[in-house]
């Protein structure tokens, strides 16, 4: 039990569980939700276990609150570490409907708030018990933008490691799933581009790119080379996304996951629209995690394999982008 927990709430165990592979230093003895730090290091792996908190007669209250506001009741529970390639070997040894699906977080995401929001991506989505979460270094400070950019670009070649290993393993089924968030998306289109160049035969699922903090322009110049490599790429984008907004300001060019930019332009892609729906968290940023109608979209894709054209709710804008409704 977290001692940080209200003194009125009991902590109950879920059997919510993640597996991670990170390039995060060891951390201090400060319980699970410290077990890994912010510093770059060599590649480790194993399970965060989480639980929720059990608020008793204040249950109704809960349900009726944001989701964002009850995200903060998940906490981490445990961590068990394994060597990588028995991490591997377990998955691998999982019986699953579906590819696995590497997910990559963003920006301002310390490691029990990666574990925390993994999960929530998860159940969201419907990847459980097939999703894998890579965490890089970062700071989980909200001034360091500068610090976790440096250190997305260190971890590029070994999430790019990550990718052709897991595919290696698990990637018969129609290839692994790669996902992104924010700056994790940019991360994942980088280490895309290095795996094409390495192995250009490789055949990866799907590509997803989820509110991707990278350059518009500099994506339309890569994409020919990852889109060889991938079944499909999509991307979600919205224009209230205030973090991409002020990234925007920041590099003083368009994000990709900003919402009017030309994707008209870009072949082998789809592009998922979200503008029109409500914003299920202050900065727009967090859809992925918060909003059922986003989730439900993502197990069709993930889980059925439909393409845009195929999955309801989605009404087709140009060539290659469709608005996600009500």
């Amino acid at each position: 039990m977290l001692s940080s927990a209200p003194a009125p709430l009991v902590a109950q165990e879920s059997d919510s569980q993640v597996p991670f592979l990170t390039v995060r230093n060891p951390g201090g003895p400060d319980g699970p939700s410290e077990f890994f730090g912010d510093e770059r290091s060599e590649l480790r792996a194993g399970w965060c276990k989480l639980q929720d908190v059990d608020v008793g007669g204040l249950a109704p209250v809960l349900e009726a609150v944001p989701a964002f506001v009850r995200e903060q009741f998940l906490r981490v529970d445990d961590v068990r570490v394994l060597d990588p390639a028995d991490l591997l070997d377990s998955l691998q040894n999982e019986e699953a409907a579906a590819p696995p699906a590497l997910f990559v977080h963003g920006y301002f995401i310390d490691f029990e708030k990666g574990c925390r929001r993994a999960s929530l991506f998860q159940d969201n989505a419907s990847l459980t018990g097939r999703l894998l979460w890579f965490s890089w270094p970062s700071d989980g400070d909200i001034a360091n933008y500068a610090r976790d950019e440096a250190d997305l670009y260190w971890s590029v070649p070994d999430l790019a490691d990550a990718i052709i290993e897991l595919d290696r393993r698990a990637g018969d089924d129609g290839g692994i799933h790669v996902l992104g968030h924010s700056l994790g998306g940019r991360g994942v289109v980088l280490a895309l581009q290095e795996v094409a160049h390495r192995h250009p035969d490789i055949r990866l699922g799907e590509v997803v790119l989820l509110a991707p903090d990278m350059d518009f322009e500099i994506f339309s110049r890569i994409l020919p080379r990852i889109a060889q490599i991938a079944n499909a790429i999509t991307v979600y984008v919205t224009d209230e996304d205030r973090p991409l907004a002020l990234s925007a300001q920041l590099h003083g060019y368009p994000r990709l996951g900003q919402a009017g930019n030309d994707v008209a332009s870009l072949s082998g892609l789809e592009v998922i629209d979200l503008s029109g729906l409500p914003n299920e968290s202050p900065s727009g940023h967090l859809y992925h995690i918060h909003n059922p109608q986003v989730g439900d979209d993502l197990d069709r894709l993930l889980n059925n394999g439909l393409r845009a054209a195929e999955r309801p709710n989605l009404v087709q804008t140009g060539p290659n982008s469709w608005n996600l409704r009500q």
